[in-house]
């Protein structure tokens, strides 16, 4: 039976932590043992119980995750998690793992785990993403998206509810939708599979909306599509 590496997250905003929360439950090898909104509640549990594995925001109220670090004992590992990147020089001071910025992906996640387990991590696939959009952190449910449109400095996700809008590119929210039933067909645009009503060697149609298939991906697009 495998070692499972046990996990304290302390953040004090919850979607942040929810976030962890799932990644480590995605993550055989992990166990969430402790789950803290600030740093009082974690040093509580620092005195009763022992982890391996910490992530610890940086910026919060009264005790930050810099000070909290000095407390925690030099056999646990700690992984910095912050959405301020100037912090990021005071971390790795610290010797600690990693320093993750927010809105931190799966893969990333995965990259600082592979520093304390340096094994092949066999993980479980997920069926939605957290993106930052309206100054928040916001599940997306892959079977609900219809398209993914990039514009400029941002990307517009449309689902079957609603439309996102995020400052992550289009090929970084490719990239968490790998392995799922998902077709970049331009440089703007990835669509989901299962919503196309129809298609010719030009575009694709999903719910009444043409999208334009680029020249560099009109051979893979169409191959793909005639294999379904």
């Amino acid at each position: 039976m495998n070692h499972k590496y046990t996990c304290v997250i302390v953040d004090d905003e919850p979607m942040a932590r929810e976030i962890i929360a799932s990644y480590i439950e995605k993550t055989p090898n992990l166990q969430l043992v402790k789950s803290c909104k600030n740093a009082s509640e974690a040093i509580l549990f620092i005195q009763e119980q022992k982890a391996d594995i910490y992530f610890l925001d940086i910026n919060m109220p009264e005790i930050s995750g810099l000070s909290l670090a000095k407390i925690i004992k030099n056999n646990a590992q700690i992984i910095f998690t912050t959405a301020y990147r100037e912090f990021a020089i005071d971390g790795f001071d610290l010797n600690v793992v990693d320093y993750l910025l927010k809105p931190i992906s799966f893969d990333r996640f995965l990259q600082a785990i592979h520093k304390i387990i340096p094994t092949n991590l066999s993980v479980e696939n997920s069926d939605f993403m957290f993106v930052r959009s309206d100054r928040k952190m916001v599940k997306i449910d892959f079977n609900e998206i219809l398209y993914i449109e990039s514009l400029s400095d941002y990307v517009k996700i449309f689902t079957s509810e609603k439309m996102n809008i995020t400052r992550e590119t289009i090929t970084s929210l490719e990239e968490k939708l790998s392995n799922k039933k998902f077709l970049r067909i331009h440089r703007s645009y990835i669509v989901s599979i299962d919503k196309i009503t129809s298609y010719t060697n030009e575009f694709v149609e999903i719910n009444n909306k043409a999208l334009p298939i680029s020249r560099s991906y009109k051979e893979s697009v169409l191959q793909k599509l005639a294999e379904l």
